[in-house]
């Protein structure tokens, strides 16, 4: 499997041209992936520089760039202080993070992502990991469920999806996108194709914890940059981007400025613009995935 097989890169030019400072400096990847952003980085970089490239899922070894300046670590990049520690660095000077699902996941038609496959409702990033989207439909409670649909996924009617799979599942547990896209036939609203998209992102977000672990990464990505460093988001649903906007713009995610006693910023990091940077239309005509992404640049004071 070639790196654009598994995912065509976005931003990839912009992104490490934002992300690169000294040229012996140690970088971050927390989204390997296909190694497309990675293998750029390492094209920058001198011969003492070096990259720690993160990825849980098993799929990504097959990616693995024959580079000694690479350390490849098989983990969800909530653990990248961790690991940035365990090797021995006191500080990084750039991270990049393309967030959201790689093209290969939605394509694999056995791992549950795509609604256009029959295939088990999985969504697990993380193929170790126990909570599968299967799971989520058939435990949480009718309340939980309105909340996941409602906050993640932004469905409109999401009272009446959730109790319609409280009682599906007391006849038939939901176990395949085939199962699940009958109950959607029953209560779905407007344009359908847009509603799956809603739900799937929904579970998707829920299975794989994707909030808090972004939201701990940016902390820890924040405390580990060396004045200077820059640290390059790019994402994908409006969701995600607020959450990083707000980050950059406050150092928190309360919306509150960070003061001291004097009225005098807290902040360790600030937004290089106000405005997300975005592929051109060569771009997107390219690479469709591209249409919605959004990428931040802040920088460690």
């Amino acid at each position: 499997m070639s790196n654009l097989d598994y995912h065509v890169p976005v931003l990839l030019q912009s992104s490490v041209d934002h992300l690169i400072g000294p040229l012996d400096g140690v970088y971050v990847d927390v989204t390997y992936g296909g190694g497309g952003h990675s293998e750029e980085i390492l094209s920058r970089l001198g011969d003492d520089g070096l990259l720690l490239g993160f990825d849980q899922d098993v799929d990504a070894f097959d990616n693995i760039l024959a580079d000694e300046r690479l350390i490849f670590v098989q983990s969800n990049f909530s653990h990248v202080k961790n690991f940035v520690e365990y090797y021995g660095f006191d500080g990084i000077d750039g991270l990049l993070a393309d967030l959201g699902v790689s093209s290969h996941h939605f394509d694999d038609e056995g791992r549950g992502f795509s609604y256009r496959f029959d295939a088990e409702l999985d969504m697990r990033m993380n193929q170790g990991a126990s909570l599968s989207a299967s799971d989520v439909l058939s435990t949480y409670s009718e309340k939980r469920l309105v909340e996941i649909f409602s906050d993640f996924g932004e469905v409109r009617n999401s009272k009446t999806l959730a109790r319609g799979i409280v009682e599906a599942r007391k006849v038939k547990k939901i176990k395949t996108v085939a199962d699940f896209a009958q109950l959607i036939d029953r209560v779905y609203r407007g344009d359908r194709q847009k509603y799956l998209s809603q739900v799937y992102q929904a579970l998707r977000i829920e299975v794989n914890q994707e909030f808090e672990v972004l939201k701990q990464m940016l902390i820890d990505a924040a405390e580990m940059l060396r004045p200077g460093g820059k640290l390059v988001v790019i994402s994908y649903h409006s969701l995600e981007d607020k959450l990083v906007k707000r980050f950059f713009r406050d150092n928190n995610f309360s919306g509150k400025r960070l003061e001291d006693d004097f009225g005098r910023s807290l902040n360790t990091i600030k937004p290089i613009s106000g405005r997300p940077i975005e592929p051109d239309e060569k771009e997107i005509k390219l690479n469709s995935r591209a249409a919605s992404a959004k990428m931040r640049v802040a920088v460690k004071l």
